[in-house]
C-alpha cells in the first residue's frame, strides 16, 4: 500500500466536502479528498437536490402544458408523456454537473482519492478501492453527508418500497404512490409524480405537514396541496409496509391497510459515517450518530474535524459549504464562523416555500415579543402577470429593534426571493431597512417590500 501526505485531507467530495477542500486549496494548502462514488457532487448533486429540481422543473411544464396554457390564451392539443426522455434530461444534467466539481478539483491541483476511508488513528487514513493507500495529514475533515432514515415495520426491497434514491428513477409513472413523511423530500417528489398522473397518497406521523417550517405557512401549504389532489394524512401511524406481486400493502394504526403500486419512505434522514472506523481515533459521537464537535468544527480530537449533515443542525447543503469554508479558513487563518439564523430553507413545490431565521412558534416559545406583517401574492402584479398568485410573504420583527427575526414565504419563486431576506438577517437589517429600499416594479421582490411595511402598518397594495 502506498502512503501519500497532505496538509489537509476531506473525506466526502459533497457540497459541503468539495468546497471545504476548494478552500483550502485557495490558500494554499496541499489538499487531498477521498470520495467512495465514482462520480464527485455527493448526494446533493447525484440522488438528492438536483435530479429532483430537474423533475420538479420538468414535471410542472408537463402540467402547465395540460392545465394552465389555456388561460395564457396557448391552447395544447395531444401532450404526451415522455419519461424516459425527461429521466435522461434529468441525468444529464446530473453528469454534467458532476464532471463540473471534477474539473474544479483538477483546476486546484487537489487530489482525488476514489474508495473507502477508514481511520487507523487520529491522523491517519487508508483508503480501501481499486488503488488501495494510506493517507496521512495535520488536519482532517469528514464530510461525508446521510443517508435515509429506515422506519420499524417498513421492508424495502428497492422496487416497490423503497428511498428517493428509487422514487427519482421511476421506470414508469405508479398508478397510486403512497409516500410516508411530509417533510420536503415526500412533498417534492410527491408533487412530480401527482403532476405526472400518478394518485398520490402522503401519510405523516404529526399533525401537520413540514414541521421544521413556520406553522401558518405550513398550514396554507397543506391547503394548496389538497387543492393540487394530494391526499395529506395527518396523525397517521405506519406500522408496517410490506412488498406484493406487483405492488406493496401499507398499514397504518387504526386504518385499512393501503394497497399501491409504490411506496417512497421519506421520513428523514441520519449521519453517514458507515466505514469510517472513527472509534479507531477516539472520535466522539452523540445518541444520534452525529459527531460531537465545538462550535469551530473541531471534534474531541485534535485535528479532526466534521462539517454538515454529519453534526447537528439542518440537513441542507449550502449549510454545509458555508461550514466547509468556516472550517478551513478558521484552521489557516483562526477565524471562521457561519450564523445559524442566516441560513434559508426551500421546498420545490409548486409553490414553493422558503424560510429563513425563527418561526412565531420559537419567538413564542423563547418569549421574544414580535410583530408581524404579511403580504399577499394576490396584491403583487407581477404574480398576477405570472398566474401564480397563491401565497404570501411573512416577515417577523423584533417588537423593540425592529431587526427581523424570521421570514416565511409560500408563492412563487419563494426560494429566489429568500436571499434578500437572508442577507437582511445576516447584516442586521430592520423591517424598515427593507420598506425603505427602492424595489423595481413590477417584481415580486416587491411583495418582500410591501410584507415589510405591514410590520408598520402600512402596506400600500394590501
Amino acid at each position: 500500500m502506498t502512503r501519500q501526505q497532505h496538509d489537509l485531507i476531506v473525506i466526502g467530495a459533497g457540497p459541503g466536502g468539495y468546497v471545504a477542500a476548494i478552500r483550502a486549496a485557495q490558500l494554499g494548502l496541499n489538499v487531498g479528498c477521498i470520495e467512495k462514488e465514482a462520480a464527485l457532487g455527493g448526494t446533493c448533486l447525484r440522488i438528492g437536490c438536483i435530479p429532483s429540481k430537474a423533475l420538479l422543473e420538468s414535471s410542472e411544464l408537463y402540467h402547465e402544458a395540460q392545465e394552465s396554457l389555456a388561460a395564457h390564451g396557448v391552447r395544447c392539443r395531444g401532450v404526451e408523456l415522455d419519461l424516459a426522455a425527461m429521466q435522461s434530461r434529468k441525468d444529464k444534467i446530473v453528469g454534467g454537473l458532476a464532471k463540473g466539481v471534477e474539473a474544479l478539483l483538477k483546476q486546484r491541483k487537489i487530489t482525488r482519492y476514489q474508495g473507502q476511508a477508514r481511520f487507523e488513528s487520529a491522523g491517519r487514513l487508508a483508503v480501501e478501492g481499486k488503488k488501495p493507500v494510506q493517507l496521512e495529514a495535520k488536519h482532517i475533515i469528514i464530510a461525508t453527508g446521510s443517508k435515509p432514515r429506515g422506519l420499524q415495520g417498513v421492508e424495502f426491497d428497492d422496487e416497490y418500497i423503497g428511498t428517493s434514491t428509487e422514487a427519482l428513477a421511476y421506470d414508469k409513472v405508479p398508478g397510486h404512490l403512497v409516500v410516508i413523511g411530509a417533510g420536503a423530500i415526500g412533498l417534492e417528489l410527491g408533487s412530480v409524480w401527482r403532476r405526472l398522473g400518478a394518485k398520490v397518497t402522503v401519510l405523516e406521523y404529526l399533525d401537520r405537514i413540514l414541521p421544521e417550517m413556520d406553522g401558518e405557512t405550513a398550514g396554507q401549504a397543506a391547503k394548496i396541496f389538497a387543492k393540487q389532489g394530494i391526499e395529506l394524512r395527518l396523525s397517521t401511524r405506519v406500522t408496517a409496509a410490506r412488498a406484493r406481486k406487483q405492488g406493496a400493502v401499507v398499514e397504518a394504526e387504526g386504518q385499512e391497510p393501503l394497497r399501491c403500486d409504490r411506496v417512497l419512505v421519506a421520513v428523514g434522514r441520519v449521519p453517514n459515517t458507515d466505514g469510517l472506523a472513527l472509534d479507531a481515533a477516539g472520535v466522539e459521537i452523540d445518541k444520534s450518530g452525529r459527531i460531537v464537535v465545538s462550535d469551530h468544527f473541531q471534534t474531541n480530537i485534535e485535528g479532526v474535524y466534521a462539517i454538515g449533515d454529519v453534526i447537528r443542525g439542518p440537513m441542507l447543503a449550502h449549510k454545509a459549504e458555508d461550514e466547509g469554508i468556516a472550517c478551513v479558513e478558521r484552521i489557516v487563518t483562526g477565524y471562521g464562523h457561519v450564523n445559524y439564523d442566516a441560513i434559508p430553507n426551500v421546498v420545490y413545490t409548486q409553490p414553493e416555500i422558503a424560510s429563513v431565521g425563527r418561526t412565531a412558534e420559537q419567538l413564542d416559545e423563547q418569549g421574544i415579543a414580535y410583530r408581524k406583517g404579511i403580504f399577499s401574492f394576490r396584491g403583487n402584479a407581477r404574480a398576477r402577470v405570472l398566474a401564480y398568485a397563491e401565497g404570501q410573504v411573512k416577515i417577523l420583527a423584533d417588537a423593540k429593534t425592529d431587526r427581523i427575526l424570521g421570514v416565511h414565504i409560500i408563492g412563487p419563486r419563494a426560494g429566489d426571493l429568500i436571499a434578500e431576506a437572508a442577507a437582511a438577517i445576516e447584516f442586521g437589517a430592520t423591517s424598515e431597512d427593507i420598506a425603505r429600499t427602492s424595489h423595481a416594479h413590477p417584481t415580486l421582490a416587491e411583495a418582500m417590500k410591501e410584507a415589510a411595511l405591514a410590520v408598520d402598518k402600512r402596506a400600500l397594495h394590501g
